[in-house]
């Protein structure tokens, strides 16, 4: 039960079998390569109000094996999807719906080639995953980070993990057409095990914190539920968080960034906006910050009790201040958080579908997701789906 989303877990050390299975030739050249997905722990909706979020690399991970080839061909398989995707290195890449996961790939290689590096041949790659693709953990920014790392380290570009962080936002951003932000890309590379990061997502100045879980587990709990109102509700949401910077801009506070307030500067300030629902976005944004800060206090001092109330009380405040739940949310939110054994859970992501987290005893990890999965099912007509994991590294050779 404790890894519904990923029935089958491959094994990397089949890889180089495979590989030559699917290829030829012997194990000379072949280079495997590992790439992490990821979680927030905290910090929701804030990252564009001049917030802070709290991500940590956890250990599922997707695999690249990659070799040289004589000539300039690309192929790229996958262990878990039929067919082979054939490009030539010398191709003017371009986004074609029909290329499926080859277009991250692709999109990878554009921007190496838009940033002047070359390269002296072709390769060929063969892929699996441990990552469960749709469970709102960055399948696919695993797979952009963990291929762009890969063909790096066998090209010899030597780029830094900064540098491929950014070109898995630049892939997004000019190849695939989606505007997102830099967070999953660079916890993917960044991560370390038994480490958190606290990341201002506009200036890229991070820290780590201490991430001891000790007997304690996060589970992911996806709520299999298409997203249909999140991109625009985000967008309403921005536009009423700059509102209310505005009012209180207008008003003599002089901030860039409603996050640049604390709560108590916040309290005293409040009074010059009018609107009920514009006090509760800003309200989330203050509060939700001071909550990432409290959150690397807590696991400094070793208090993972303090972890989960905080969790508890930013997805109250994603529900009743800045409303991006929903009832699946709720439903895994508030079932996980009666648990034996569960110090906390909130909605994670952008919300109105995907995915919840939850802080839970490894030995209560089963009934856990037995009970909560009752729940929900009982509420929303279908199953959710869950994993439990720990901490891992970012992208690396392995």
């Amino acid at each position: 039960m404790a890894n519904s989303l990923t029935k089958n877990e491959y094994n990397p050390t089949d890889l180089k079998a495979d590989f030559i299975k699917t290829y030829g030739g012997t194990e000379e050249g072949i280079r495997i390569f590992s790439s992490p997905a990821r979680i927030n722990i905290i910090g929701e909706h804030i990252d564009y109000n001049g917030g802070k979020v709290f991500p940590t690399a956890i250990n599922r991970y997707l695999y690249v094996a990659i070799r040289k080839r004589p000539d300039t061909k690309i192929c790229y398989k996958s262990v878990q999807f039929e067919g082979t995707h054939r490009f030539d290195i010398n191709d003017n890449f371009t986004f074609r719906k029909e290329d499926d996961y080859a277009n991250y790939l692709n999109g990878i290689l554009s921007q190496l080639k838009a940033k002047g590096y070359r390269f002296n041949c072709g390769f060929e790659v063969l892929m699996a995953s441990n990552v469960p693709a749709g469970g709102g953990i960055s399948s696919s920014s695993a797979l952009e980070c963990g291929f762009a790392y890969a063909v790096s380290e066998t090209f010899g570009f030597n780029l830094d993990r900064i540098e491929i962080a950014k070109l898995g936002q630049m892939s997004e951003h000019n190849f695939m057409g989606v505007n997102c932000g830099i967070m999953d890309q660079f916890i993917i590379s960044m991560g370390k095990e038994k480490k958190a990061i606290l990341l201002d997502c506009n200036t890229l100045e991070y820290q780590y914190a201490p991430l001891e879980l000790g007997d304690y587990r996060f589970v992911v709990m996806n709520t299999n539920k298409i997203r249909r109102l999140a991109d625009s509700k985000y967008n309403e949401r921005r536009e009423q968080c700059e509102e209310a910077l505005k009012i209180l801009q207008d008003n003599g506070t002089k901030i860039d960034a409603l996050c640049q307030l604390t709560p108590a500067e916040w309290e005293e300030k409040k009074g010059c906006i009018k609107d009920e629902t514009l006090l509760k976005r800003a309200k989330h944004c203050i509060y939700e910050n001071q909550r990432v800060l409290d959150a690397v206090e807590a696991l400094k001092a070793g208090d993972l009790a303090k972890l989960g109330k905080l969790l508890n009380e930013s997805h109250k405040s994603l529900d009743e201040d800045y409303e991006v739940t929903g009832i699946e949310l709720n439903t895994l939110a508030g079932a996980a958080q009666k648990q034996e054994g569960c110090l906390g859970a909130r909605m994670t992501g952008a919300g109105f579908g995907g995915c919840a987290i939850a802080l839970v005893h490894k030995d209560k990890v089963d009934n856990f997701i037995e009970n909560v999965q009752k729940e929900y099912t009982k509420v929303i007509g279908y199953n959710a789906g869950f994993f439990s994991c720990e901490s891992g590294n970012g992208v690396t050779t392995c």
